[in-house]
């Protein structure tokens, strides 16, 4: 640290705190340093690769609209509100314990310069001894004494402080990580399109150990410095004049105001940091998600040109970074060494013996001993150690309060698909799940320049215990039908009714858990395959899982593997091949026991044996549910009792199978006999694939 070249015999020990500040500090600047660079460069390289007709997304943590910036107040006082909760009293007490350890331990501080200056006083005959019993060779020897316990008790009770508050601590970070991780599972789809995951991520995981920081450097370093400055100051004052308080008051105020400018000039520094961070963080993160994409296309080395064009732009930032900290610690070393020596120099010419038999007049001439210079040599040096940890704990806390703003920031995206205030749970079972789209409209994209209408005017109704195939080319709507139905987006005009509620006035988790969807691309949760078949309903029986895997089809190629149904499924289930993941939703669709169910393409991944094995199992375990169909191969829906053709958006052609079919011209007909003539072909690829 800037100061550990003034080491002395008369100084008060180092706070044990500022020790754990420095790990922490330092710990968190490594974090930070694996990914930064600066802005300009930032600029450069995105010039280089825009020439290739490559983007790197600068994924902003939230919205612009909600960019604004959260002032350093509203931040602390939001703090305050996790660390003094109202419903926990024993919290708020620990935290009163901690204040009391604190003054405690400032005071003991304190009293050590003064312990040693007696001791001195003792030795050089300046003061008399108080025992009269002792020698004051003795009672120098006891003073030392004195003065290793109080040290002693000194790092005692900032250790009982840290025991005591960690409690209150970790609660705060606790409950502000569960929030803001609540409230990013709330927001809407189009919110978590728009985000990349790793940069979201990042947001949560800085402000969290940034409130950590803050927390402990507000308590446990802010706090105390302004006392122990207080004390130092005006025990300067009544012992040896207003000159030499000054003197001292000046040489702390100058320091810290030059610590606070150069540290907000470095901040801007920091806050590209953290941008190169997500960035960076995220290139990699979306890197290794499309592993085998990379792989595919034989991208390797330009992927790693990309991430290190970053870690370049982060080694030149850093350079930055490390010649202004060096710019910032000599400024502070120099600022108080001429503090220090102005101080000494006034309370040594006060002193000034000409030979040590001058001592006594000296004595009786000012008062001040040898003592004296000890006692403000230990006192000011005792102010050094934390006035040197308040610059590095400010920038930390300069840039933990910008994670922190980040993470707040998170907080205040509200989402605009949400229950509204009061709204009754929907009132649906097997037997009145109905289901109508009434004169629907949906534009997607509506900020954008060209907006595109996916729905226009779309009308029908699905009977209870009807099973309803939508079909149509790539683009025409029919997966927007899902999305609408299970309130991702809310339409702009008409109605979605289920049971004749409309499911924009009716509890929107209530609607979810009427609707069970079987995706087209299934994601898998990294855990086992029982894992993933019972986050369909977390509270059915092992059994009933099983069974499940069995209707799935997916219950035999279980047991054949290694671990069975413990088996990793690996990130986002990788280690399942395609077909297996969609039995993996089937399977926990039917564990939800929804009286609605929607196929969005959901045997896709199948071959053709499978597939109408699965849908005959599906059938016989599901009789009388309301189903929705999103379907490519039109030989799985011959039997639904209606079939809608969608085309930009509008219902073009509507009817049962054979209906259609017998439509002379119809868009149906041509699809149908283009897959029955590319089946052939089709099936036999499978065959020989598998």
């Amino acid at each position: 640290m800037a100061f550990s070249a003034f080491l002395h015999i008369g100084r008060s020990p180092p706070l044990v705190l500022s020790r754990q500040f420095f790990r922490q500090t330092t710990n968190i600047c490594a974090k930070r340093k694996i990914l930064v660079h600066s802005k300009a460069l930032s600029v450069s390289f995105r010039t280089v690769y825009r020439a290739q007709h490559i983007h790197i997304q600068e994924d902003p943590d939230v919205p612009a609209k909600v960019q604004t910036k959260i002032s350093d107040v509203k931040i602390i006082t939001k703090l305050l509100g996790y660390i003094w909760p109202a419903d926990k009293p024993g919290i708020r007490y620990r935290v009163v314990g901690a204040f009391s350890l604190l003054l405690a331990a400032k005071l003991s501080n304190v009293a050590v310069p003064f312990v040693f200056k007696y001791g001195i006083d003792v030795l050089s005959g300046d003061t008399p001894v108080l025992l009269s019993t002792l020698s004051p060779t003795s009672m120098a020897v006891t003073s030392m004494l004195l003065y290793g316990a109080c040290r002693a008790a000194t790092s005692g009770l900032n250790e009982l402080r840290n025991a005591v508050f960690a409690r209150a601590a970790h609660s705060s970070i606790r409950q502000v990580g569960v929030a803001v991780f609540k409230h990013v599972l709330s927001l809407d789809l189009s919110y978590h399109l728009d985000r990349r995951t790793g940069a979201v991520g990042k947001a949560i995981d800085r402000g969290a150990r940034a409130i950590q920081f803050v927390l402990t450097a507000l308590v446990f370093n802010l706090l105390p410095t302004t006392l122990e400055v207080c004390l130092v100051t005006g025990i300067l004052y009544y012992k040896y004049g207003l000159e030499c308080s000054l003197i001292a008051l000046s040489c702390i105020s100058v320091y810290t105001a030059f610590t606070f400018a150069v540290t907000r000039w470095r901040t801007n520094f920091r806050r590209e940091m953290n941008r190169a961070d997500s960035l960076a963080g995220s290139h990699a993160t979306d890197a290794m998600i499309n592993y085998e994409t990379v792989k595919y296309f034989g991208n390797e080395d330009h992927e790693t040109k990309i991430y290190d064009g970053l870690q370049g732009n982060f080694e030149a930032a850093s350079i930055k970074t490390a010649i202004s900290l060096a710019a910032l610690n000599f400024g502070q070393v120099a600022i108080f060494s001429t503090g220090l020596a102005a101080t000494m120099a006034l309370v040594a010419g006060q002193i000034a013996p000409a030979s040590a038999a001058s001592a006594l007049s000296a004595l009786s001439a000012s008062g001040l001993t040898v003592g004296d210079l000890v006692l403000v040599n230990g006192l000011l040096f005792q102010l050094s150690v934390p006035l040197n940890f308040l610059g590095s704990v400010y920038r930390e806390i300069r840039q933990s309060l910008i994670d922190m703003s980040t993470m707040f920031r998170l907080m205040e995206v509200k989402p605009s698909i949400q229950s509204l205030p009061g709204a009754p749970k929907l009132i649906v079972d097997k037997n009145t799940a109905s289901l109508e789209f009434r004169d629907v409209c949906f534009t997607y994209l509506k900020d954008a320049e060209t907006q595109k209408l996916l729905c226009d005017n779309l009308s029908f109704k699905v009977e209870p215990g009807q099973r309803v195939a939508v079909v149509g080319g790539s683009g025409s709507g029919k997966s927007t039908l899902v999305r609408l139905l299970y309130r991702f987006y809310d339409v702009d005009s008409g109605q979605i009714l289920i049971n004749g509620q409309d499911i924009r006035k009716v509890d929107l988790a209530s609607l979810r858990q009427a609707i069970a969807v079987i995706p087209q691309d299934t994601v898998l949760f990294h855990n086992t395959i029982f894992y993933n078949l019972k986050y369909g309903n977390l509270n059915t029986s092992d059994e009933e899982v099983y069974e499940a895997a069995r209707l799935a089809d997916l219950d035999h190629a279980i047991r054949h593997m290694p671990l069975g149904y413990q088996t990793p499924v690996g990130e986002r289930g990788l280690k399942l091949s395609g077909g297996e993941k969609q039995r993996v939703a089937i399977a926990r669709a039917l564990l939800k026991r929804s009286p609605i169910l929607v196929y969005d393409e959901a045997t896709s991944s199948l071959d053709t044996i499978t597939e109408h094995t699965i849908l005959r199992r599906l059938a016989a375990a599901t009789p009388g549910l309301t189903s929705l169909v999103i379907a490519h191969r039109l030989s799985t829906i011959v039997d639904s009792d209606l079939i809608l053709v969608l085309h930009n958006g509008r219902i073009q052609e509507r009817g049962d199978h054979q209906s259609l079919l017998s439509t002379p011209g119809s868009y149906y007909g041509q699809l149908w006999h283009q897959q029955l003539t590319g089946n052939v072909k089709g099936e036999a690829t499978e065959s020989g694939g598998r």
